[in-house]
């Protein structure tokens, strides 16, 4: 690369993923859950509002929050625990 020197980190993110240097994955799956409360979060204005209809609730829960569980869900790294 004509002389640059690429710096070496413990962690870096690709793709939504958090790669680390020492193979561990706690930090992916932390990183994981958290978007998804997020996105729960976010949400819950529409999810528990009264006025707002039934069907409506559902597709906001089908757009919105179980795309973000499921995003790269065929890619998740496994733990033996």
């Amino acid at each position: 690369m004509r002389g640059v020197v690429i710096p070496r980190v413990e962690e870096f993110r690709y793709l939504g993923s958090i790669i680390e240097d020492r193979g561990d994955i706690n930090r992916n799956i932390n990183h994981h859950i958290r978007v998804w409360w997020q996105k729960l979060r976010n949400a819950s204005g529409i999810l528990c509002d009264k006025k707002i209809h039934v069907r409506f609730k559902g597709r906001v829960y089908r757009m919105v929050i179980r795309p973000a569980l499921l995003y790269g869900a065929e890619c998740w790294q496994i733990k033996k625990t």
